[in-house]
């Protein structure tokens, strides 16, 4: 057992001062502001910092060193878990980058493996692509950015389906009738469809992602600004439709790089953190690798400025200069909210907590901090440096 005195505590709805949490069997057993029962308990003085739910990142791809494209393993996958644990984030879909219907199911058996020894902590795996527009594909390798081959989607749904969380798409460049499959098919294996690399104009946005009387088709988009049709006066284009539509949610990364501080100041003003939540989209982290090469997929490391706006952890680019991912965990889009963004510290845990516990349907387990939750939580000082992070009631760090 184990007591978590003197504490600041964001629930996850409020915030309570010189609070106590007790934690037994991996779970929450009491939230006070009294005194705890201290009897055969270890206890831990947090000397009045934050206390705060594990993070939850839904689109990362690589830990300090392995990346899930290149090494689809489940030792791949508990070590891209072990690195971002270690800096906060306590539950994560791993992410898989544009590729082959082999390597997909490859990925996907691997994150299974582990998503059954701890599936609180890996509930799934995130496919981004490779149903892309071309035109926004990004930095995904071209070769394998297409439309679904005959029989690819009954294929790709054929095992293990229930371990897709989340698969990116541009519904824009399916037919009629594969997206009617795709909705099936994603219903049935309970999986969330994410408009993203789509150059979707707004209507088609706002068909894909369902009208108010048609149940939601396409529940989130990716990477808010990145990779999609941006908006303009005649034609408010795919990032209009996600401002406009009244129940879709969108993923952003706030790294100082891949949206500008007013960016993230207008998508948190219309969405509000309930219906915007962060992702680090990090191909490598803690530290970073400083280059990496997979087939045509080319990236090297440009550290940060370490000057204000810009982390000081950096990006990574493609050989044609594109922005290719992150080099940061969520806790540093969080950092980058508050001390950069201007955002409120409630809103910015919100949307690193509660809502992605929400879009994975887990906001009953994990997500906050209350009796009958996980007790993943993590320990910030007052410039939201973690000082210590427990998954299932052990400390990582």
């Amino acid at each position: 057992m184990i007591h978590l005195t003197n504490a600041t505590v964001f629930t996850g709805h409020d915030w309570l001062t010189n609070a106590s949490v007790r934690i037994d069997n991996g779970r929450i057993q009491e939230l006070t502001t009294g005194v705890l029962d201290q009897h055969d308990a270890d206890i831990v003085d947090l000397n009045g910092d934050y206390l705060v739910p594990g993070l939850i990142d839904l689109q990362l791809y690589g830990g300090s060193q392995l990346f899930l494209n290149e090494q689809p393993t489940p030792e791949t996958v508990r070590h891209i878990y072990d690195t971002h644990a270690r800096n906060g984030t306590t539950t994560l879909l791993p992410t898989l980058h544009s590729t082959h219907l082999a390597e997909m199911h490859q990925a996907v058996r691997a994150v299974d493996v582990v998503r059954n020894e701890m599936p609180l902590n890996v509930p799934g795996i995130h496919l981004e692509g490779p149903y892309f527009n071309p035109v926004k594909r990004g930095a995904h390798r071209a070769n394998y950015v297409r439309v679904p081959a005959k029989g690819e989607l009954e294929a790709l749904f054929g095992a293990n389906t229930d371990t897709i969380k989340i698969l990116t798409l541009a519904p824009e460049m399916l037919s009629s009738e594969q997206l009617t499959l795709l909705y099936s098919l994603a219903k049935s294996a309970g999986t969330l469809l994410s408009l993203g690399h789509s150059n979707a104009t707004y209507q088609q946005a706002m068909e894909a992602f369902g009208a108010a009387d048609v149940p939601d088709r396409f529940g989130l988009a990716t990477h808010l600004y990145n990779a999609m049709r941006g908006f303009e006066s005649r034609e408010p284009g795919t990032v209009g439709a996600i401002f406009d539509h009244s129940t879709v949610m969108s993923s952003l990364v706030a790294d100082g790089f891949h949206c500008a501080p007013a960016a993230i100041r207008l998508a948190h003003l219309v969405l509000g953190p309930d219906r915007l939540f962060l992702i680090s989209d990090a191909l490598f982290a803690n530290p970073p690798r400083a280059d990496f090469a997979l087939e045509t997929f080319v990236v090297h490391f440009e550290p940060g400025t370490g000057q204000p706006g810009s982390p000081v952890h950096g990006r990574y680019v493609n050989e044609q200069g594109t922005l290719a991912g992150t080099a940061i965990t969520l806790l540093d889009c969080v950092r980058f909210c508050v001390q950069e963004v201007g955002l409120p510290l409630t809103d910015a845990l919100r949307m690193a907590t509660v809502t992605p516990a929400t879009v994975l349907g887990l906001a009953d387990q994990i997500g906050y901090i209350a009796p009958g939750y996980v007790a993943n939580l993590v320990r910030l000082n007052q410039g939201l440096i973690q000082q210590s992070v427990w998954v299932n009631g052990e400390v990582v760090m």
